[in-house]
């Protein structure tokens, strides 16, 4: 086989794995890996079924390689593939099946279909971008969990100082206080389970609550969905981008119709 051909057959597959029914497809097929997974986990149906559970992963898996060996020729080179960290991810998924494919690692395999139920993420490039965002605020949200662990250690000796001897159970040392300041900071049950009941013994308890609450849930939150709405939005593309490669793509196809027709009227020549 020439290059030539070669060539032919990689922008055929790069068409075939670029275009959205390819995508939905794969999709299609991680929907129903996420549903025999889930059918798993009931006992009596996987003792029952276990044959039908073990060849659809077998083909299931086979279907997600024939994914990857697709992507793999349609790119430009092995590089480029692996320049993209999805890529690398999907990569990994769909080897580690084949790898632990063994009868000493059934828990690994069971573990691994589960994972492949997050290659949603890569297939869809709105979750992909979500996921990106989260992942650049990881550097930005140190000194917003330095500053929660401070507001946290402050209040929580404050909290062991105040209500130790008023309710041990919440408050008798450092430890568990600051396990029931990130239940108060949490709103679950907060007031009815730990601040009444303190209430009743100091009156003045709520304003020791009700400060914590607005500092720790209001403020502290709040900065951490600023720095993530932030990114996420650096993520999104810009509208002049988007209209820019559509120029572009225009300007190509326009070229790609004048050359066809060039080469046409030379071999009308020629005959």
């Amino acid at each position: 086989m020439n290059k030539k051909t070669i060539s032919h057959w990689k922008i055929k597959c790069a068409a075939l794995v670029s275009h959205s029914a390819f995508t939905y497809t794969i999709l299609g097929f991680i929907m129903i890996n996420a549903v025999i997974v889930g059918l798993e986990t009931y006992p009596e149906l996987y003792t029952s079924y276990q044959n039908f559970f073990w060849n659809a992963d077998r083909i299931l898996l086979w279907i997600f390689t024939i994914e990857i060996l697709l992507r793999l020729f349609a790119a430009d080179n092995l590089g480029s593939f692996f320049r993209g960290k999805w890529n690398w991810f999907d990569f990994l998924i769909v080897s580690a099946g084949h790898l632990f494919a063994g009868a000493h690692f059934v828990t690994v395999l069971r573990i691994l279909r589960v994972l492949r139920v997050f290659r949603a993420v890569s297939v869809i490039p709105s979750l992909r971008r979500l996921v990106d965002a989260l992942l650049m605020t990881i550097p930005s949200l140190g000194n917003i969990l330095l500053l929660m662990s401070i507001i946290f250690y402050i209040f929580g000796v404050i909290g062991a100082m105040l209500f130790q001897n008023i309710a041990p159970e919440y408050f008798g040392t450092l430890e568990r206080s600051i396990l029931t300041l990130f239940q108060v900071v949490t709103l679950e049950s907060w007031a009815s389970n730990v601040m009444r009941p303190i209430m009743a013994v100091e009156p003045l308890s709520w304003i020791y609550f009700v400060s914590f609450v607005l500092v720790g849930t209001f403020v502290i939150f709040n900065l951490f969905i600023g720095v993530i709405v932030s990114n996420v939005e650096k993520t999104e593309p810009k509208k002049d981008e988007v209209g820019d490669s559509s120029e572009e793509i225009r300007a190509l196809r326009k070229e790609i119709r004048e050359l066809k027709t060039m080469i046409h009227n030379q071999s009308s020549k020629i005959n």
